[in-house]
């Protein structure tokens, strides 16, 4: 359920960015792109946690 979130948050940020382009709001850009990141980085620490439960069987 948590690999949804991150994804949101990359989906939302995404769509933020493209706005802000659209618009030439250099601060929505900005954001969108820091979302993005966010839930990249979300993403990735979800990813190493289950391979760590995986190999320690938790």
């Amino acid at each position: 359920m948590m690999k949804g979130n991150a994804r949101t948050k990359q989906l939302r940020g995404k769509m933020r960015e493209t706005l802000g382009k659209a618009l030439g709001d250099k601060s929505m850009q900005r954001t969108g792109r820091g979302e993005q990141l966010r839930g990249k980085a979300q993403e990735m620490t979800e990813k190493v946690a289950g391979q760590i439960r995986h190999r320690t069987k938790h």
